[in-house]
């Protein structure tokens, strides 16, 4: 027999617990703050709307359901499995950070402040949550199949990302690696790499794009494809600038090999949650196969 649905409520500890939790009491907090001409108020109503929507989002949830509830900072240690359908209410960067441990599950995206969120991975109020719920456990979900990237190791290390991912020297010193993509190679000097999707296209990949005026056109959400920047590359009697961004198609991936005694890999700004390559190792960056099904 089948299990009955869990559905997995995920959210980040709102500002104003992190900050009661710092200074020991809601009274310290708020004097804390108003030394320095600022008033606890907004993130009293953050937190105050954060809780609202939480409660209203669980109150939905079917009875016979199985229910589990998430920090973010669970995520990694938390065992998911096929049958469950994630809630996500707060900001965006939270469905990402939700994204790279799925595996086709659905995810609801839910904004509990439309007004400060922009709500691009989060579009639905709190009020939405039981016709998504049961959209949710549909044959086919309605929605959205978002592309992510893909990064693997030659030793097997994996990772994944709905924004993009980053390589680059973990203290963000000059990385020094050889990159090669579509038949071309160049040793490179750079303080690193960004290589994302569509959804990535909308913020960091977005920024790079705008400030070198790149002509490259950036991938939609749902295009199975990538885009990819070299951030400052050096050029030096060994070291070159010829390739510095460029498109992937599901059958072009790029390659990164390891001329630094260190490199990092890691996804959506999660330096916690990274891979690690030596001098000689070589990193594989793709479409993944997976992809983010967003319910909506």
């Amino acid at each position: 027999m089948s299990l009955q649905p869990r559905a997995v409520l995920v959210h980040r500890r709102s500002e104003y617990d992190e900050l009661v939790a710092r200074h020991g009491t809601a009274g310290q907090a708020a004097h804390f703050l108003a030394e320095r001409n600022q008033s606890i108020d907004v993130l009293v109503e953050r937190h105050e709307a954060l809780a609202a929507a939480l409660g209203a989002v669980s109150a939905t949830i079917p009875t016979d359901w199985r229910r589990a509830e998430l920090e973010r900072s669970d995520l990694a240690r938390f065992v998911f499995g096929p049958e469950d359908v994630l809630v996500v209410v707060g900001q965006d960067g939270l469905v990402a950070n939700v994204a790279k441990y799925l595996d086709g599950q659905p995810v609801v995206g839910i904004n509990p402040e439309p007004a400060r969120n922009p709500g691009v991975l989060v579009p639905h109020p709190p009020e939405a949550a039981a016709g998504l719920l049961a959209a949710a456990v549909q044959a086919t979900p309605p929605g959205v199949q978002a592309t992510m990237v893909g990064a693997v190791t030659d030793d097997g290390q994996r990772l994944r990302a709905l924004n993009e991912v980053f390589i680059g020297h973990p203290s963000h010193q000059s990385a020094r690696y050889r990159l090669r993509s579509g038949g071309a190679e160049e040793l490179q000097s750079s303080s690193g790499l960004l290589v994302g999707t569509g959804t990535g296209a909308t913020g960091w990949l977005r920024s790079v794009h705008r400030e070198r005026r790149s002509p490259l056109t950036l991938p939609r959400r749902t295009d199975r494809s990538l885009c990819w920047f070299v951030r400052e590359a050096w050029p030096s009697p060994t070291t070159a600038t010829g390739l510095t961004e460029g498109s992937l198609d599901e059958h072009t991936p790029l390659e990164i090999v390891a001329e630094s005694d260190q490199l990092v890999c890691f996804g959506d700004g999660i330096e916690d949650d990274s891979l690690r390559l030596a001098w000689g190792q070589r990193l594989t960056v793709a479409v993944a196969a997976t992809r983010l099904n967003l319910v909506g």
